[in-house]
């Protein structure tokens, strides 16, 4: 099971970046994701009529080591660390560690 997910929201711990936060846009592969403002490089990018595309400069977030992220914590409005907890029906869900409240409600 995944600690941090698509859609989550999360702030940075580490890095360039470090107090930032954003939303999870999408995972790169089982260690790296996508925040929405977060690692933002600008690229020169060429024109290409085939695809429709315009040259110039454009801004592209670029993948995060997910280490370097925490989840955010809404009740205590900090980043907080996530544990795992098994219900009694045998689900498996997150749960923040400092308060021990369930992520996905």
């Amino acid at each position: 099971m995944q600690r941090i997910r698509k859609g989550d929201e999360v702030v940075v711990i580490a890095g360039r970046d470090k107090g930032k936060r954003g939303t999870v846009l999408r995972r790169v592969d089982a260690e790296h994701v996508v925040v929405e403002g977060v690692n933002r490089v600008k690229k020169h990018q060429r024109p290409n009529p085939m695809k429709n595309v315009t040259g110039g400069i454009v801004d592209l977030d670029l993948p995060i080591h997910v280490s370097n992220l925490a989840l955010f914590n809404p009740a205590t409005q900090k980043a907080d660390r996530i544990g795992f907890k098994e219900l009694e029906g045998g689900r498996k869900v997150r749960v923040f560690r400092s308060n021990g409240e369930q992520v996905d409600v």
